[in-house]
């Protein structure tokens, strides 16, 4: 059960992260002029470097104690707009949506960089020949950018997944019954504490094994048809 929950987490926060780390890579990569553009690199590095600065189990502090307070506040504004009376209600949190939030800003953060060096290693002459050929920005986006970005991005995404993997375990501090904590209770239960955490330790060690093979599948395939460096 808790292996499964441990699994859940990862998998929930990997999209979402992916998401979020892809816009924040195309905001400090904005290469226009505008007041737009720089305050959307400005945003992007931020994030980077609160997210990529803060200790993990901070952040799920931050966010498992911080969401109830600014629903409150989201809550009391609207019943003030609405002229309402204060009802002082505080929307709860559900903890493993909170760890989902935690770990896919955190790895949001770490995973922009990979995406913006990717962004970066696409040749600027491959946009202007798609937009020769009659490609709007967005099919140039789709069709050439994107593909390149994703296959360049892989060998540091596949890292940050493996930490995002091991990271999970930090969720236990908010009582979810990840692997860490059910492996934890386990052993207070039984006064066998080594049985358990080793236990834990295969299971950790079997997920990580199953990642790796899964990322080199990822890769070998995106990597199709490209001609190797100097061949």
């Amino acid at each position: 059960m808790g292996a499964w929950t441990t699994l859940r987490l990862a998998l929930a926060a990997l999209p979402i992260g992916l998401a979020v780390g892809l816009a924040a890579a195309f905001a400090k990569n904005a290469r226009a002029k505008s007041v737009g553009a720089w305050i959307a690199r400005a945003l992007g590095e931020a994030y980077t470097t609160v997210f990529r600065g803060l200790p993990e189990l901070l952040t799920i502090f931050l966010v498992y104690y911080g969401a109830p307070r600014l629903a409150g506040a989201v809550v009391a504004l609207g019943e003030r707009l609405a002229g309402l009376p204060p009802s002082g209600a505080t929307p709860g949190v559900d903890a493993f949506w909170a760890g989902v939030a935690a770990l896919a800003l955190v790895f949001g953060a770490f995973s922009s960089e990979s995406f913006s060096g990717a962004i970066r290693g696409v040749p600027e002459g491959q946009r202007e020949a798609a937009e020769a050929l009659g490609l709007s920005r967005g099919q140039t986006m789709r069709l050439v950018v994107l593909p390149q970005v994703w296959r360049l991005a892989l060998p540091g995404l596949g890292a940050n997944w493996m930490t995002l993997l091991k990271d999970t375990s930090l969720v236990s501090v908010i009582a979810l019954p990840d692997l860490m904590r059910e492996s934890y209770l386990a052993a207070l239960a039984t006064k066998q504490p080594f049985l358990f955490y080793s236990t834990a330790c295969l299971i950790y060690l079997a997920m990580s094994a199953g990642s790796a093979l899964a990322i080199l599948f990822a890769e070998r395939r995106a990597n199709r048809g490209v001609a190797p460096a100097g061949g």
